[in-house]
């Protein structure tokens, strides 16, 4: 990965909608947030939102935080390297920790509340970092935006306390993107990209080799320079969506047979190309209204 991202938003488009006074005063509210938090470890994934927190506090704290971040199968290594060397770029202090929320049998079923059990293996792994090196506090990157959405993993962080500073500054996404374009942070239109895991259908087990078999997918249609898709694995059938500002290469016939020729060789009996194209978190669509609010 060559850590360089072409902007998903029009520059004047963003400066046009946002007030300039209004970031600087949500800004300066997020840097008081983190200095009241004491010593800080930022649960960091090398996404805009956490990048850019671990990119405050280490500003607004220097010494008295730690980036971590957390490596497991469902971290793919493009994202990882990239992670470390946008860490490495900013001098932000950083430790890689081991999770193991693959060996959970409640994480590997695969059913709604996956996150949940996923971000409750990472705070119970960084607590205990914590309580090690004398940290006072553990935050991670949620936003005013993510409270729309269905975030078991959210329940997780309430669960251990985890601070959300950029939530309790009331930064939506499109904010954090701006804030990190100003500050010249390489990482502020880069696209949204959930876990591994969440390529899998809901009660398919997360196994490492379906993990396996969709990171080498996506890897290939990232290197046919593809930006913003997703590889999702229904069992036989890989379902491919494609950014539909993209998808008129992915329906060129000559590009289909490339798909093909990939994915059968991963396994797959079928591959198909979804028409409706990417977007986040489709496979919640899949979800009945029960499923979604049930608890654990």
């Amino acid at each position: 990965m060559n850590g360089t991202f072409r902007a998903i938003t029009c520059t004047d488009t963003i400066e046009t909608m946002i007030s300039a006074e209004g970031l600087v005063d949500k800004e300066n509210r997020l840097r008081e947030e983190l200095r009241g938090l004491g010593r800080v470890l930022v649960a960091y994934s090398g996404g805009v939102d956490s990048a850019y927190l671990a990119w405050v506090a280490h500003a607004a704290l220097g010494k008295d935080m730690l980036a971590v971040i957390a490596d497991s199968p469902s971290l793919a290594r493009t994202h990882l390297a990239d992670a470390m060397a946008f860490a490495d770029e900013q001098k932000i202090p950083i430790e890689v920790i081991s999770t193991s929320e693959i060996d959970r049998p409640e994480y590997a079923r695969n059913d709604a509340q996956r996150c949940f059990h996923c971000k409750d293996e990472l705070f119970t792994v960084m607590e205990n970092l914590r309580a090690a090196r004398g940290f006072d506090t553990i935050a991670y990157g949620v936003n005013l935006d993510d409270q729309g959405d269905f975030r078991p993993g959210q329940q997780a962080a309430r669960e251990h306390y985890v601070a959300a500073p950029l939530l309790k500054a009331a930064l939506t996404k499109q904010e954090i993107r701006e804030l990190a374009r100003r500050a010249g942070l390489r990482v502020w239109d880069k696209p949204a990209s959930a876990c591994l895991s969440s390529r899998i259908e809901y009660g398919r087990p997360v196994t490492r080799e379906a993990l396996d078999v969709v990171e080498r997918g996506e890897d290939a249609i990232r290197g046919l320079g593809f930006r913003q898709f997703r590889v999702r694995h229904h069992g036989d059938i890989v379902r491919i969506e494609i950014a539909p500002e993209e998808m008129h290469r992915a329906l060129d016939p000559a590009m289909a047979a490339r798909f093909t020729a990939i994915f059968k060789v991963l396994g797959f009996h079928f591959v198909t190309l979804d028409l409706e194209g990417f977007r986040s978190g489709s496979m919640n669509s899949l979800l009945s209204a029960e499923r979604l609010g049930r608890t654990r």
